[in-house]
């Protein structure tokens, strides 16, 4: 199934590529299922965000439209993501990626740097990911990375629920980090301006869905309450990919926790609103 946003059959013509890397095997969370979720977020991006009228299909689409050629490239392996993103990125295309569990990234943004050199990483999530002690496995992503990030140019947002390890990492690596307690002290468009200020040129956004709050985002593998609205993660997400980006991902959607689908279809929808904001 793809999701319902590509719109063109030719890799070659295409300027974004969706991919999918259904695999969980480097994670610790209780909740189990990111695997799935690939497969979900296409399935109800279809269900819920196609009109029929007849025989007519139309798709709601975000309201400044989809002007770029989209091509929904299928699932991968995690063993088969290295060649699948030099392949995408070689081409200048920009990979879409859904995961699957938070480590995929490491694997992804280690490709794209080959490309680009080190990359200013803005890092949605709950959680800093920064954990030292333990390597290649979801709660290291950040430290995984260093070598192919400007830490000086990256960023991490949402964060609410640090282990003191990753404190003393975050502190010793002067990694800028915004909370969802700045986001309501400075408000939105403080924190975005604030934000399009520290990035640099070659920007790579990676969003855990646990940034947003389970309030709005039940199924995740490991969800947090006091997070991001929906609303301000999509927004802030749209602000940054307009100045340009290199690569994007969403990982941790847990369909099995979910109610109702509610995770998924916001994932389809943030994922819609990134391909409308690509300049």
């Amino acid at each position: 199934m793809k999701i319902c946003w590509a719109n063109t059959d030719s890799f070659d013509d295409a300027e974004i590529v969706i991919i999918g890397i259904p695999d969980e095997s480097q994670s610790h969370a209780l909740r189990k299922g990111t695997s799935e979720a690939p497969h979900k977020i296409r399935e109800i991006s279809s269900i819920r965000d196609t009109y029929k009228r007849g025989d007519d299909v139309s798709l709601g689409l975000p309201l400044d439209g989809i002007s770029k050629k989209v091509y929904d490239y299928g699932n991968v392996e995690r063993s088969q993501i290295g060649d699948a993103m030099d392949k995408i990125v070689s081409r200048s295309k920009i990979p879409i990626s859904i995961g699957g569990d938070h480590s995929i990234t490491t694997q992804i943004i280690k490709s794209v740097a080959k490309k680009y050199g080190p990359l200013s990483l803005v890092y949605f999530d709950a959680h800093p990911d920064f954990v030292s002690s333990i390597r290649g496995y979801y709660g290291s992503v950040f430290y995984d990375v260093l070598p192919y990030i400007d830490t000086k140019t990256s960023i991490q947002i949402g964060i609410r629920t640090p282990e003191k390890e990753e404190i003393d990492n975050i502190k010793k690596y002067g990694l800028r980090v915004i909370t969802p307690f700045d986001v309501i002290s400075h408000g939105m468009k403080k924190i975005t301006d604030d934000v399009l200020g520290t990035i640099g040129k070659n920007v790579y956004i990676s969003l855990d869905m646990d940034a947003i709050d389970p309030a709005f985002a039940p199924g995740v593998s490991v969800p947090v309450p006091l997070g991001l609205t929906n609303i301000d993660v999509t927004f802030l997400l749209k602000s940054i990919i307009k100045k340009g980006i290199c690569g994007f991902d969403m990982m941790e959607v847990c369909p099995n926790y979910d109610i109702r689908d509610r995770t998924s279809h916001l994932a389809s929808r943030i994922i819609s609103e990134a391909i409308s904001s690509v300049p």
